[in-house]
């Protein structure tokens, strides 16, 4: 892998602000896909598996920090990483059989009703640490196989759902969410992880030099978030802009 200083310096940097945003909203794979695939120049498919590396990267990192600040508790979210990690194994089966691109079809007009979801009521989402109130087995089940599912077929958007399904169902603050979030993304990428490479969908030089940069901008975020009073507002800002964002790239609206 040759690059210019310029494109090494947009590698590094895009990786980190991916690592910050995944951390704190979702949809940094937007930023790291488009580098895999716009500057590294891998088909849609390889950078799909590749783009996994810096997640689990970044999620493990950032991870430990929300963990030893007291905001991870992994036995209490023990069922949702165990539905969703099932699920993201029927994504990535799924994923390594067919293409992606019609999914991203469907994936725009879903974050449109994720924005909704979003600005409606917006308290609803700064609720405080210590109200988790798990939903009932015949509801969480299908949500969370489903919000793996996602997260195993294309990983790009996925924080997104998984953060809104934690938050408004299950009653997670977006700060606890976001680590939960987090633990649960690097868990079953160490699966999915696997398949695409079974399956010749990873390159590892590529992804290990993203992983650097998401790393980084992960394990700054996850500190802040920790220990700054007002995280949950401002993830909460981030969230809405990130997703107006997506939304505008994918109908074309924008060039990022």
């Amino acid at each position: 892998m040759d690059y210019t200083l310029v494109e090494f310096a947009i590698i590094i940097i895009g990786s980190f602000v991916a690592g910050c945003i995944n951390t704190l909203a979702g949809s940094g794979s937007a930023i790291t896909l488009a580098i895999l695939t716009e500057i590294m120049g891998l088909p849609g498919n390889l950078a799909n598996g590749t783009n996994r590396v810096g997640v689990i990267a970044q999620g493990s990192l950032t991870s430990l920090v929300f963990y030893k600040n007291g905001k991870l508790d992994i036995r209490r979210g023990l069922p949702i990483i165990i539905y969703v990690t099932l699920g993201s194994l029927i994504g990535v089966y799924v994923a390594t059989i067919i293409s992606n691109d019609q999914f991203k079809v469907v994936f725009k007009y879903l974050m449109i009703l994720v924005l909704l979801v979003i600005l409606v009521n917006p308290k609803r989402w700064l609720v405080q640490q210590g109200d988790i109130n798990m939903l009932p087995w015949y509801l969480a089940v299908p949500l969370f196989l489903a919000v793996g599912f996602y997260g195993g077929f294309i990983q790009m958007g996925m924080g997104i759902f998984f953060i809104a399904a934690l938050v408004l169902a299950s009653k997670y603050s977006l700060i606890t969410g976001n680590a939960i979030k987090g633990f649960t993304v690097a868990f079953y990428s160490i699966f999915v992880i696997g398949i695409f490479h079974y399956h010749g969908l990873i390159d590892w030089k590529a992804g290990a030099l993203l992983a650097i940069g998401q790393m980084i901008g992960g394990y700054v975020t996850a500190q802040f978030a920790s220990h700054y009073k007002h995280a949950d507002v401002w993830a909460y800002r981030l969230l809405v802009l990130i997703v107006v964002l997506v939304i505008l790239k994918l109908f074309g609206i924008i060039s990022l």
